[in-house]
């Protein structure tokens, strides 16, 4: 059974004489309902009409009223601020929450992300200062941190960061010659465009902030490959005889102050020595000052005995001259200790005897001596 054969016999779509309702009719219900919900006033127990001519039109309107007040809701993220503009002039700008403006055309909101770093990849070929060409490849990280000069400084923020990019780093590259730029300043690159792009960006106020630039590759011609790899080993043998040399500076110099310090530690403890023999011999000149003014004849034959025998002693000659005889002893001392440390022990012994005689010759002159002085 089709659907218009059940019950009735009755099309559902239609009202119940099958017919279709009027268009003024439903348009009138639908008035009533929005004057209900817009506070109508009664006459009478009944709700006052709207024209039925006009009723259509003022459905429309408000309708479309209201569609447009709910266009100018936004909603702005914790990263992002919302810059206000009203008739293309800047307004005002919008924190983290849900916001209303007056709908376009009156005013329009730009939602500008504060917070996130973006990256965007840029390579080119550039000319390096002896005129040889190099491939650049690296990332640029910029940071949106100014969301009005954003939107207004700047037609195109991003295309202007590309061109700028491109500008600094020709600046920088195209200073330097191929062979420096590889081996002494390839580190050098990012730092050195990132610093002049954002100079150059500041003085645009394009709001953006390079947070760092990061170089990928750097390519160079194969034809200057030996060159450069040469100009690498004599940078590296360079660095090598540097290391050698700071490790030899750095064993040398610790043993100089090593000897420069025991040097001066030895003259000082040979002037302490020199300053404390001379005290001791003053100390011992007084002393004996104060002994020979008690018994001066006794120190003065003491001191005598004591420089003869300290003559004596560094002598290795002695000449006697015998008691009432004309003639001169000489004994060759020097030649008797030579003859004595050459011998054998057998021989040493029996030159033992004549020494022995000697001293007892010395000692029977000194008291003779001193007998003679008595």
């Amino acid at each position: 059974m089709s659907w218009n054969d059940s019950g009735n016999g009755q099309d559902p779509w239609k009202g119940g004489n099958n017919q279709p309702d009027d268009l003024d009719k439903i348009i009138e219900g639908w008035q009533k309902k929005i004057n209900a919900i817009l506070g109508g006033k009664k006459k009478n127990g009944n709700v006052t009409k709207i024209p039925s001519g006009n009723s259509g039109l003022s459905f429309v309107l408000i309708f479309l009223l209201i569609a447009w007040a709910f266009t100018g809701l936004y909603r702005v993220d914790q990263a992002e601020r919302g810059v206000v503009q009203r008739f293309g002039a800047y307004t005002e700008t919008t924190y983290p929450g849900l916001h209303w403006h007056i709908p376009y055309p009156i005013e329009s909101v730009d939602i500008v992300n504060t917070g996130i770093v973006t990256n965007y990849g840029f390579s080119t070929e550039i000319l390096t200062a002896d005129e040889q060409y190099v491939f650049v490849q690296m990332v640029v990280q910029y940071l949106r941190d100014d969301p009005v000069q954003y939107s207004f400084e700047v037609i195109n923020p991003e295309g202007t960061l590309e061109d700028l990019t491109e500008s600094a780093l020709r600046e920088v590259v195209g200073t330097s010659s191929l062979e420096v730029l590889v081996n002494e300043r390839r580190d050098e690159i990012g730092p050195k465009t990132q610093v002049v792009l954002q100079s150059t960006l500041d003085a645009y106020k394009a709001g953006m902030t390079v947070t760092s630039i990061n170089l990928e590759k750097l390519d160079y011609p194969r034809a200057v490959q030996d060159a450069v790899d040469d100009t690498q080993k004599a940078r590296n043998d360079s660095d090598r005889f540097i290391l050698e040399a700071e490790k030899y500076a750095q064993d040398l110099i610790p043993r100089a102050r090593g000897a420069a310090t025991r040097i001066l530690q030895d003259a000082e403890a040979y002037r302490d020595r020199v300053i404390a023999d001379a005290e001791g011999q003053a100390n011992r000149f007084l002393a004996l000052l104060k002994e020979y003014e008690k018994a001066p004849k006794v120190t003065r034959d003491r001191l005598y005995l004591d420089a003869v025998e300290e003559v004596y002693k560094n002598s290795n000659k002695v000449i006697l001259d015998s008691q009432g005889s004309g003639n001169l002893l000489y004994l060759p001392i020097d030649k008797l200790m030579n003859q004595g440390n050459s011998s054998n022990n057998n021989s040493n012994s029996q030159n033992a005897s004549p020494q022995g005689g000697v001293s007892n010759t010395t000692d029977e002159q000194r008291n003779r001596e001193r007998r003679q002085r008595q």
